[in-house]
């Protein structure tokens, strides 16, 4: 990592006595060493029971944090000074690593040192990277630690990076490296053996067709390349680009280009599918709110499933770092005047409204400035009400919107400009109510929804034999008698965002009212769509609309996103606890304009009927895969037969998908040369995902990796796709090699 002298690293190295503060409380000391490759830290017990060590990737933190300011340190941290603490929090749904320190020292070593590391590892180059990889393998497979490899040992890497090689042509490649002859590959042998196995003949074919025969690539060929790309490049650019990935000096000095220095430009993000401009926030952020999709989360507390899972603070931080903007807290009566937030009539475990308040405050504008909207699903009384009101004046300060903009149309929607704002979505008192008239009787906005779905719901219990689910019939969260009543001071801080029933969409297409927002349950969204699809995007080009989950999946399992944003809807909540390919489409989405939460809807559906823009042919030519992760299966961990799916989420005449066939057993360098033909009518609407699987002719495909993108952020020409896993972690350095091509019909 090029870190080794670093005084933090080095003390990494030798190792802390670090206590592991668990999640039930209590504490347990564990021995924490970053290990040789500099990415990988291990931790085990003091004495070295016969249990083996556990490890995460650094690659793998998403977030570090000195002192209690985790939800686990915050609740169970007491006994360790302020300082000593600190937490992680790693990608996925790993639990976060809640650590404390024998000495401050300690603790700053580890927070100063893991920084440096994360810093590096996010720098480095994909050539790097490989590089990296390869070295922490061929430690893996040295067994004996003597620095040298056997047949056997070089056997044993081989399957370890996911190639199935035959015995005959792996021995005359170990006996054509082996210089000495001592049947060990050591140093410059080792060396060797490991670059022919990275070979990338694709690339060396594509090189060799710009290049001729003198095997070098002039500026001027440079710029025939890019141009192929679909990319305008003058000579002067073309120059600058070989100055800065051109690996040998000589060339670099002529202007010229070798294979490893064009292999290096293909590798880095100027080689990537996605168009490295939308990974800024590059569209008009002035529009109002209901002319962008919002990222938004459903049931936001969870950690796992809505029937039996833990909720938890730190479910916020995680979605609000991933890019959501809209975050739901379903909010209940609690002990000591204190209001809490879970899953009303479950098993899932309750956390205080203010400890919620709190983590959105310390995570709300860590990833994204864009303004951060709270969705209250309210079942309190007034009391608590008026509670939940004061907490969030008080933690949230001046962030919390609580007037109208001035200068600005109280009635209508502000613009995202509105940054490091939070904005509150609930029930709202009438403008002229009179405290003399008394509070009135307002309609939770979701009740009229989830009233029969939770009545199907307590069917499925009743006819349910599992003892856990009927349980749930006796359990009744704590209630006030006024709980459908809004209290004065909460409903003073609902200021844009009003929650109301749906009145229906002629009333509503008639007498829009911008400010109000009606939420829908995923089969109520579908009914509207399939009976006034364009009456419903009409209505969604002024007005904010929340779409659901329905209740009863006890699995917290997600809807498709897609047939929402079809139809203009901003605030299509999913369980971001859940991965799957609708979170993968999420995520998508929102990769574009800087992932900051907010992404512009197309034309057609913010100024409706406006026209879309013109049907595509898109061609895409899977070429090859590297390096592919093997799969730990129960079965034995053995090497992949990969195939590539490319699927077209759209408006449904796009929807499609198409494979490669699969290849055996090589995981490491498969190459498939298939091109994949769709026809894409509404281009600005479409999501385009790759999926890599493990074909399995006796049971189902196991998912190896996967990455999505919007159509209009992928570029043309021959691109790397950096595959993320089931949990959208990154399994560098896996990538596929595809080219893109299309054009207008």
């Amino acid at each position: 990592m090029g870190l080794t002298e670093d005084e933090d690293v080095q003390r990494m190295l030798q190792g802390s006595l670090l206590w592991k503060v668990k999640a039930r409380g209590g504490s347990r000391a564990r021995l924490f060493r970053l290990q040789e490759d500099g990415v990988t830290v291990c931790f085990e017990g003091r004495f070295r029971r016969a249990r083996s060590p556990q490890s995460f990737s650094v690659a793998h933190i998403e977030g570090l944090r000195q002192g209690r300011q985790s939800e686990g340190l915050r609740k169970h941290g007491a006994a360790f000074p302020e300082r000593h603490c600190f937490s992680l929090a790693l990608k996925g749904r790993r639990k976060n690593l809640d650590l404390a320190a024998r000495a401050e020292e300690d603790a700053r070593h580890w927070v100063q040192g893991l920084t440096k590391l994360m810093a590096r590892l996010q720098a480095m180059s994909q050539m790097e990277k490989l590089d990296h990889w390869i070295h922490g393998v061929l430690q893996r497979a040295d067994r004996n630690k003597d620095n040298k490899m056997s047949f056997r040992e070089v056997k044993s890497m081989l399957r370890m990076l996911n190639i199935d090689m035959d015995d005959v042509y792996a021995s005359k490649l170990f006996k054509e490296c082996d210089r000495s002859g001592n049947e060990r590959l050591e140093g410059r042998e080792l060396e060797e053996f490991c670059r022919r196995l990275l070979r990338r003949p694709e690339l060396e074919e594509l090189f060799g067709r710009y290049s001729g025969e003198d095997r070098v690539l002039s500026a001027e060929e440079l710029q025939d390349f890019l141009r192929d790309q679909g990319e305008e490049c003058s000579l002067r650019q073309a120059r600058a680009i070989i100055r800065t990935y051109e690996l040998n000096e000589k060339a670099k000095r002529q202007d010229l280009m070798m294979l490893d220095g064009f292999m290096m430009y293909l590798l880095s993000a100027a080689g990537d599918i996605l168009n490295q401009e939308h990974t800024e926030v590059h569209q008009d952020m002035s529009q109002p709110l209901s002319h962008y999709f919002i990222s938004s989360s459903h049931n936001t507390y969870l950690t796992r499933n809505q029937i039996g899972g833990a909720s938890s603070t730190e479910a916020y931080a995680r979605a609000l770092r991933a890019g959501c903007r809209c975050v739901e807290l379903d909010c209940w009566e609690g002990s000591d005047g204190e209001p809490v937030v879970y899953h009303g009539h479950t098993l899932t475990s309750k956390i205080l409204f203010r400890d919620v308040i709190e983590s959105i405050r310390d995570s709300a504008f860590e990833k994204s400035p864009y303004p951060v909207i709270l969705s209250l699903e309210n079942h309190c009384g007034l009391e608590q009400q008026a509670t939940m009101a004061r907490h969030m004046r008080a933690i949230l300060g001046d962030r919390l919107l609580t007037q109208p903009l001035q200068g600005q149309d109280p009635h209508h929607l502000p613009s995202p400009e509105l940054k490091e704002k939070i904005l509150v979505k609930g029930k709202k008192l009438p403008e002229l109510w009179q405290e003399s008239q008394g509070v009135p009787f307002l309609l939770d906005p979701e009740e009229e929804e989830e009233e029969e779905e939770e009545e199907e719901e307590e069917k499925v219990k009743e006819r349910s034999p599992r003892r856990s689910l009927q349980s749930l019939q006796e359990i009744k969260p704590l209630q006030a008698k006024d709980a459908s009543q809004v209290s004065p001071e909460l409903s003073a801080l609902v200021v844009y965002c009003q929650a109301v029933p749906f009145p229906g969409l002629a009333q509503a297409l008639r007498h829009p009212q911008p400010c109000q927002v009606s939420s829908f349950s995923e089969r109520k969204a579908r009914k509207l769509i399939k009976e006034a699809g364009p009456a419903l995007v009409r209505y969604n080009a002024r007005q904010l609309s929340r779409v659901y989950p329905l209740g009863l999946k006890m699995n917290s399992a997600n809807y498709n996103p897609q047939e929402m944003w079809n139809a203009g809807c901003q605030l299509v909540a999913l369980n971001f606890q859940t991965p799957g390919y609708e979170m993968d489409l999420n995520a998508g989405r929102f990769l574009a304009n800087g992932r900051c939460g907010y992404v512009l809807k197309p034309l057609c559906l913010r100024s409706p009927p406006g026209e879309g823009s013109r049907r595509l042919a898109l061609h895409i030519r899977v070429i090859t895969a590297q390096q592919l992760p093997k799969l730990n299966r129960d079965k034995g961990s053995s090497i992949v037969d990969p195939f590539v799916r490319v699927e077209i989420h759209g408006i449904p005449a796009d929807c499609a998908k198409q494979q490669t066939h699969h290849k055996l057993n090589n995981g490491f360098n498969p190459r498939w040369e298939e091109t994949l033909r769709f026809q894409v009518r509404a281009p600005e609407l479409a999501l385009v995902r790759f999926v890599v699987e493990d074909y399995d002719s006796t049971s189902c495909n196991d998912f190896v990796g996967q990455f999505t993108l919007p159509l209009p952020s992928m570029r043309q020409g021959y691109r790397h796709i950096h595959l993320l896993s089931r949990d959208g972690a990154s399994l560098s350095p896996a990538t596929l090699f595809v080219h893109v091509r299309s054009k207008s019909l």
